[in-house]
C-alpha cells in the first residue's frame, strides 16, 4: 500500500498523533516570545536631556545629562540607545529575522537530508541555551549577537516543526495542524504581551519568555521520526515501524503494514540527486512555483511583522496594543478553515483574496484621518489589515506544504521562508518611514498586499488532490491521477465496509 492509504489504517489522526501535535504545536507560544521580544525589552521611554552648566564634551558626562520620564526598565535604558544610537533597537530586531533567513536555509535541506527529529531538537536545545544569553547579556554588542543565534535556530525549528505537523498526519488534516500552528502563535503574541505586563524589568521578562524551552525539549524527545520523510527517502521498513507504533498508541494492532517501495532506489541509497535545493531552479514546475511563492512569502512577513511591531508606536498603552495585535488574528484562522476546504474557494482564490484585502484595508488607512472615532480610525483598519494578512499567512503555509513534493519539501519551505524573513528584516524599519511622511509605511504595506494576491493567482489549486511523494509523481500527471484514484477507492471501500 502506499502511505496515504497506511494512514488511512494507522489513522490519520489518532490520539497518539493528537498529543504529538498538542506538544509541537504548544511550542508557538514559546516561538512567539522570542519573535516579538524586541517589542517591550525594546520599548523607548520619553526621554530629556539636561543640560549642564560646566559639562564636559566626553561620553560619560553626555550619558548623565540623560534622564527618562517613563518609568520603562528595557535596553534603551540600560544602554541609552537614544538620539544617534536609536537605530540599534530596529537593528536587534532586523538581526533576530537574520538569523532566522540563515535558519530557514540551513535547516530545511539539512532535515531534508538527515531527517527532522534530530535537526529540530538540536535546533530547540541551542535556542534555549542563546536565549538565556540574550537576558543576560552584558552589552548591546553581545545582546545582539544573542538575538542572531537566537532568531537562526528559530527559523530552523519553526520550519521544522510545522513540517512535522503535516506529516504526522493523513494529508486531510493538513490544513487543520498548519492552523491550529499559526493560531497558536497569535496565542503566544498576546500572552507575551500579558507577561510583559506583570515582569517589567527587561532580564527578567526574557529569562521568563525562554524557560518554557525547557519543558518542550523535554516533551520533544520521545516523539518519533516523521514516517513521510522516511518513505520518501527509500527507508521502507523504518517508515513500516513507525506507523505500526503510531497504530500501536492509537490502540490498533497491525500486523499486515507493508509499503510500497519508493522507486527503484535500495533502502537506506536512495537517490539525493532530485532532493537537493538545486532541483527548485533546475525543475520547470518547481521552479515556477518557487519564484512566485518567494515573492507571496516575502509580501505576507512584511506586512505581518510590520503591523505587529508598529503596535507599540501606537498610541495608548504598548501592553494592550501588543495583545490586540496578536488576538485580531484568532478569527481569521476559523475563516482560513471555512474558505480553503470550499471546492469554489480553495486554497489558490482564498490566500489572493486575503492578501488583496489586507492591502485595500491599508490603503484605507490613508483615506482616514488621524483622529476620528474608535469605530473608524487608522488602528481599527491596520488591525483589519493584520487580521487579513494573518488569514494568507496561514493559508501560504498549509499551501505550500501542498505544492511541494516530500522528498524537497523542507528544502522548498526553507527557501520561501528565506524570502519571508528578507522581509521580515525590513519590517522593523518600515514604521520608521514615517518621518518621511506618515502614509509612507501603509503605502508599502498596501503594494506588497495587493501585488502578492495577483500573482498568487497564477499558482495551480491544491484542494482534494494527492500530495506528491517524489518529483516523479510531480513530473508525471499520470502517477498523481493513479494515486488519487487508489485513495478514493479505498475510502470507498472504508466507508462501505463501516455501514454493512
Amino acid at each position: 500500500m502506499d502511505l496515504e492509504e497506511a494512514f488511512q489504517v494507522v489513522g490519520e489522526f489518532g490520539p497518539y498523533q493528537k498529543r504529538a501535535i498538542a506538544g509541537l504545536v504548544l511550542i508557538q507560544v514559546y516561538m512567539a516570545c522570542q519573535s516579538m521580544l524586541i517589542v517591550l525589552v525594546g520599548a523607548v521611554p520619553q526621554s530629556q536631556v539636561e543640560q549642564r552648566d560646566g559639562a564636559s564634551s566626553g561620553q560619560q558626562e553626555a550619558l548623565q545629562s540623560v534622564s527618562f520620564t517613563d518609568d520603562v526598565d528595557s535596553i534603551v535604558t540600560e544602554w541609552f540607545l537614544i538620539k544617534q544610537q536609536a537605530y540599534k533597537v530596529s537593528l536587534a530586531g532586523s538581526l533576530f529575522f537574520a538569523g532566522v533567513l540563515v535558519g530557514n536555509v540551513v535547516f530545511g535541506p539539512l532535515s531534508d537530508k538527515i531527517g527532522r527529529k534530530p535537526v529540530f531538537l538540536t535546533g530547540l536545545f541551542f535556542e534555549v541555551l542563546f536565549g538565556y544569553a540574550t537576558a543576560l547579556a552584558p552589552s548591546y554588542e553581545v545582546f545582539a549577537v544573542s538575538r542572531l543565534l537566537v532568531g537562526l535556530m528559530n527559523g530552523g525549528i519553526g520550519l521544522v516543526c510545522f513540517v512535522l505537523t503535516q506529516e504526522y498526519v493523513g494529508k486531510s488534516y493538513w490544513a487543520m495542524t498548519g492552523t491550529l500552528t499559526n493560531m497558536t502563535f497569535a496565542v503566544g503574541i498576546a500572552l507575551f504581551a500579558a507577561l510583559g505586563y506583570y515582569i517589567r524589568p527587561w532580564r527578567d521578562l526574557a529569562t521568563a519568555a525562554n524557560s518554557p524551552g525547557i519543558l518542550f525539549f523535554l516533551l520533544c524527545v520521545t516523539l518519533p521520526e516523521s514516517p513521510r520523510w522516511l518513505y520518501s527517502r527509500g527507508q521502507t521498513e523504518r517508515a513500516e515501524e513507525v506507523l505500526r507504533y503510531m497504530a500501536l498508541r492509537n490502540g490498533k494492532v497491525i500486523t499486515n503494514l507493508t509499503l510500497r517501495r519508493v522507486g527503484t532506489g535500495k533502502p537506506g541509497n536512495h537517490d539525493d540527486r532530485g532532493t537537493g535545493v538545486l532541483q527548485l531552479v533546475t525543475h520547470p514546475v518547481l521552479r515556477w512555483r518557487t519564484m512566485v511563492l518567494m515573492y507571496v512569502w516575502y509580501a505576507c512577513s512584511l506586512v505581518y511583522y510590520g503591523l505587529t511591531l508598529g503596535a507599540s508606536e501606537t498610541s495608548g498603552s504598548r501592553y494592550v496594543n501588543v495583545a490586540m495585535y496578536g488576538l485580531v488574528e484568532l478569527p481569521a484562522y476559523p475563516l482560513c478553515i471555512y474558505f480553503i476546504n470550499k471546492h469554489w474557494a480553495g486554497r489558490r482564490k482564498s490566500m489572493a483574496s486575503f492578501l488583496c484585502l489586507a492591502g485595500s484595508a491599508c490603503f484605507c488607512t490613508m483615506l482616514v484621518p488621524e483622529n476620528t472615532g474608535a469605530l473608524l480610525s487608522v488602528t481599527s483598519l491596520a488591525l483589519l489589515g493584520k487580521l487579513m494578512v494573518s488569514a494568507a499567512f496561514n493559508i501560504v503555509y498549509v499551501y505550500t506544504s501542498e505544492l511541494y513534493p516530500t522528498v524537497i519539501r523542507n528544502a522548498g519551505l526553507g527557501v520561501c521562508s528565506m524570502s519571508c524573513r528578507v522581509g521580515g528584516i525590513l519590517a522593523p524599519f518600515v514604521p520608521s518611514m514615517r518621518a518621511l511622511h506618515s502614509s509612507m509605511p501603509f503605502t508599502v504595506f498596501c503594494l506588497s498586499g495587493l501585488t502578492a494576491g495577483c500573482l498568487g493567482l497564477l499558482l495551480p489549486e491544491t484542494l482534494n488532490r494527492p500530495a506528491a511523494e517524489t518529483l516523479e509523481e510531480l513530473s508525471n500527471p499520470a502517477c498523481s491521477r493513479v494515486l488519487e484514484s487508489k485513495v478514493h477507492l479505498y475510502k470507498d471501500d472504508q466507508w462501505k465496509s463501516n455501514h454493512k
